[in-house]
């Protein structure tokens, strides 16, 4: 992996110096956060699609909380301040595991069952977070909650590719299944579809993708990554293919904007925050042009 990304950064640097590309691209941070978009722009903005079609937006939100309890665990069991991965991971895939099982045995709706789990992550985190700053410094955890995509390693950017790649694979294989699945959950049982095991696969990838964005976006913003892309795609798709693509293509284009904007004009934004407000702005564009479409 470090080959690859040695081999980025040398044709990067060598098209800045050449006035080629903008100038920034000569600094490394700015090169490992430009992969970082890159790879969670096609993933976030493909992954929106499917949820969009099965209704559940607030799933990503409760995994995002999820994972900050997963943080304060793995630092309270003496994993790296600024790498807890492995109790991150394992603690939000069990948590949306258990939330799925729950869904699947229980009369209640999606959104109040989901309300429930979000409400305890929150909590719960809030309480081990609380004890986590008795410590350490919690400035230290800023990068968690509110994104640092101008800080990433190589480790957040071999976890983010890994799941990247695993995402869009997933995506490509069972995309029919998953849109069958949520679209009409009978027929698609009819035609031999097991619609469990699809959710299941579903959350699960959800819930990777989610914890290797946590670092870059935050958790506070990455829903809305995963949201806004895909809503603003729907407003001007005409088709499954046109969704799907102008998605993606939204995604990638606020990742990358909201870390070359900032950086390039010299702005005093964060760079998840940019992101954001760039996919925020398609959606707005994108929603004016629908009702023009809609009076013409």
């Amino acid at each position: 992996m470090d080959f690859i990304y040695d081999s980025i950064r040398n044709v990067l640097q060598v098209l800045a110096q050449n006035r080629t590309i903008w100038p920034e691209f000569k600094y490394g941070f700015v090169i490992n956060s430009f992969i970082c978009a890159c790879i969670i722009g096609p993933a976030l903005g493909a992954l929106g699609t499917i949820v969009i079609v099965k209704k559940t937006a607030f799933f990503s939100t409760a995994i995002a909380n999820a994972a900050i309890t997963g943080i304060a665990l793995g630092i309270l069991f003496g994993e790296p301040v600024n790498a807890p991965y492995i109790s991150l991971v394992s603690f939000s895939l069990l948590f949306a595991i258990i939330l799925n099982f729950v869904r699947n045995h229980s009369d209640l709706s999606q959104d109040v069952l989901i309300a429930v789990f979000l409400a305890t992550a929150m909590a719960v985190g809030s309480a081990l977070m609380f004890s986590v700053t008795r410590t350490i410094n919690i400035h230290i955890l800023d990068s968690f909650l509110f994104g640092s995509i101008l800080t990433a390693s190589y480790n957040d950017i071999t976890l983010l590719a890994v799941t990247g790649v695993l995402a869009l694979t997933g995506f490509v294989f069972f995309f029919n299944t998953f849109l069958q699945s949520g679209l009409h959950p009978g027929l698609a049982s009819v035609r031999g579809t097991s619609v469990r095991f699809s959710y299941y696969l579903f959350v699960i990838m959800i819930a990777l993708v989610t914890v290797a964005s946590i670092k870059i976006v935050g958790a506070v913003l990455v829903e809305a990554l995963l949201i806004i892309p895909a809503a603003a795609s729907r407003n001007i798709a005409r088709s499954l293919r046109s969704f799907v693509v102008y998605s993606i293509a939204i995604g990638t284009i606020a990742a990358v904007g909201g870390i070359v904007v900032p950086v390039h004009y010299n702005l005093s934004i964060p760079s998840g925050a940019a992101i954001i407000v760039l996919a925020s702005t398609f959606f707005a564009a994108t929603f004016f042009v629908r009702i023009i479409r809609e009076r013409t």
